[in-house]
């Protein structure tokens, strides 16, 4: 599934997002003092942001489109979105603009890949060009007569859409997806194949790596926190911001023989070690990947102690597994692939 969508093309089931639809005059000024970012004002501009917890930590990553005038869809962990909710009452919403829980309503797939474009194109008139639709923008088109919500987005790292429509037409559009993927040599691609495509690319996820523990400059978010503006719990994270870093969040290769060997990666939960044995830090996320062909893992490590390029031991199934901390993702660092 993985080497499927790398070489063209995989449509990926995402209705376990979150879905959130804040609509009226007011609907930018209540995001915009919610979020750490700053909330786009023209439709079909999108954002990613971290929301921030009650001690300066990353208590959500959301997604958030304009949709239209006075009109904003948010996405963001489904499994967290009753703890989001409570973050959400803590922002007074104006008697003139509304919240929509609208996670049962919404159903969505992404669409990943190399070839993503060509096979969409196959069922939609929308210009799907580079010029015409550009990295993080969205807009509202008809794919196989469906109604959908595109952002040009994918948590594969690679080119891709996100199609988000009625639950009612979701089985509709997923039979009209496999049937252009399936002519562009594609298919359906799972969870723990995607949990390998986003390691390869270095994302990491809610709940493992993104999580109120972790400060944002801990995890590579605080260049997603924008200090000229208000946003909740923003008194919070002035007082850790300049803090140094407990621990940074890192990607890490596992020598090849040692996990051929022990036929075994890293799951997540493993301990890091120096090769002298000082502990350094922990894994949170771990993979194979396939396209890369590097076992793979994501965790937090002391940078006092290891930073990029250094050794480590990682301990699966309780035996060392020699690793090295990387410098940059192994797939498409530059972000090419995501952009083209």
């Amino acid at each position: 599934e993985a080497r499927m969508l790398r070489d063209n093309v995989g449509v990926i089931d995402i209705s376990n997002f979150a879905n959130y639809v804040i609509s009226g005059p007011s609907a930018h000024s209540w995001l915009d003092a919610l979020v750490a970012n700053h909330v786009p004002r023209d439709t079909g501009k999108s954002c990613l942001t971290p929301l921030i917890g009650v001690r300066g930590g990353l208590a959500g990553d959301f997604t958030i489109t304009c949709t239209g005038d006075d009109s904003y869809m948010m996405i963001g962990s489904g499994m967290a979105e009753r703890y989001h909710r409570r973050f959400f009452d803590m922002v007074a919403m104006p008697d003139d603009t509304k919240l929509e829980f609208a996670t049962t309503r919404i159903a969505g797939f992404n669409v990943a890949g190399p070839r993503s474009r060509e096979m969409l194109q196959r069922i939609t008139n929308a210009d799907l060009s580079n010029d015409a639709w550009r990295f993080m923008q969205s807009r509202w088109i008809d794919v196989a007569g469906i109604r959908c919500l595109a952002i040009r987005v994918s948590f594969t790292g690679d080119l891709g859409w996100e199609l988000h429509c009625d639950a009612g037409d979701q089985c509709a559009l997923y039979s009209a997806l496999l049937a252009a993927a399936s002519a562009c040599d594609g298919g359906p691609v799972g969870s723990r194949a995607l949990g390998a495509l986003r390691i390869e690319k270095g994302y990491g996820s809610w709940g493992r790596e993104y999580s109120p523990e972790y400060w944002p400059q801990e995890a590579g978010m605080d260049r997603l926190v924008r200090l000229d503006k208000a946003f909740l719990h923003k008194d919070a994270y002035l007082a850790i911001k300049d803090n140094k870093p407990r621990e940074i969040l890192s990607l890490f290769e596992i020598d090849g023989d040692a996990a051929a060997a022990s036929n075994a990666d890293a799951a997540g939960g493993e301990p890091v070690f120096t090769p002298n044995g000082q502990p350094v830090g922990r894994v949170t996320s771990g993979a194979y990947g396939y396209h890369v062909g590097m076992s793979l893992a994501i965790g937090y490590v002391d940078p006092a102690v290891a930073s990029a390029g250094d050794a480590v031991d990682i301990f699966i199934l309780g035996k060392p597994h020699r690793g090295r901390i990387l410098q940059a993702p192994p797939f498409d660092p530059a972000g090419t692939r995501l952009r083209s």
